[in-house]
């Protein structure tokens, strides 16, 4: 069943390669230096019947050319699915296959016994030949990625504190794991506060982490000056309600003192967003004779 953790579990690895390099050396996985990284269609399928679609695939090689490089399947699973080991077996045969390449499966989980149990090694042969096919997938859970609750650590590698904050989404002390991404999110670019901000969104699912998540996102608390979507967003939400809230004020003493409002000045006192000057006009409306008189600077 896809959920939305599991599409944040593995899209983030298409969103943000740079997650490959902290992730590769938790694995003991060596990586190109410097990589480059491309993502491929996930579509496995070869008879239009029995459609077969990987999470996420992705082409990783050196950035300065030249042969070698690898695939990397990426597989989010939520619990224990006997069905999969074969299916795993498929995508590597079939990847490599098609693009001629050697394949890695990496699976990520968000609790450790789906973790345990993803880590194989799974033997698909018949008995007595059991090694004639075999999985051996490369796990990330709660047991083996960072529980990252230091704001400084967070702001160095963000990327790794976001998905860290989506694999340990039940973990008791979630509260202080989230307020650390949310204080480094404070120095982020707004792209990157504005994605992760979502991601997080989706990522932790309907329980008692999304919740904190989003009192934390919705007050501003983390980024006081920073400038980010985050905080902007919530200056522009507050600044449109009191704006909205005086230009209400300024057609009702209109109105009370039975004075006509035409369309066009309505629209106008209505499509003003400066608190500052519907406060001008709120203070004229008790004296003009004349709705257009509110506008007058004179």
């Amino acid at each position: 069943m896809v959920t939305s953790p599991h599409e944040a579990s593995h899209r983030i690895f298409q969103d943000r390669p740079e997650l490959l390099a902290p992730v590769f050396r938790i694995l003991g996985v060596p990586l190109p230096v410097p990589a480059a990284v491309e993502v491929l269609t996930p579509d496995a399928t070869e008879i239009r019947p029995l459609e077969r679609r990987v999470d996420s695939v992705l082409r990783v090689r050196s950035a300065t050319g030249g042969a070698g490089g690898f695939l990397l399947a990426i597989e989010a699973q939520g619990r224990r699915d006997l069905a999969k080991p074969t299916s795993w077996a498929y995508y590597l045969a079939h990847l490599g296959a098609k693009y001629d390449c050697p394949v890695l499966l990496l699976v990520t989980c968000q609790d450790q016994a789906t973790a345990r149990w993803a880590a194989g090694p799974f033997n698909l042969g018949p008995d007595g030949w059991r090694t004639a096919l075999a999985v051996h997938p490369l796990v990330l859970g709660p047991e083996n990625v960072p529980v990252i609750k230091d704001a400084e650590r967070a702001s160095r590698d963000v990327a790794l504190a976001a998905f860290s904050a989506i694999t340990h989404g039940k973990d008791p002390d979630v509260a202080v794991i989230l307020e650390a991404l949310a204080s480094a999110l404070g120095s982020a670019d707004s792209e990157s506060a504005e994605y992760f901000t979502e991601l997080l969104e989706i990522g932790l699912g309907d329980g008692p982490a999304r919740t904190i998540w989003r009192s934390l996102m919705s007050v501003g608390t983390f980024f006081p000056g920073r400038g980010t979507i985050v905080e902007e967003s919530y200056l522009k939400g507050v600044a449109e309600g009191r704006a909205e809230e005086r230009s209400l004020m300024v057609l009702r003493v209109l109105e009370k003192r039975q004075i006509s409002t035409s369309a066009s000045a309505r629209e106008r006192i209505t499509g003003c967003t400066d608190p500052e000057v519907l406060d001008r006009w709120l203070d004229r409306a008790f004296s003009v004779t004349e709705a257009e008189d509110v506008f007058d600077e004179e």
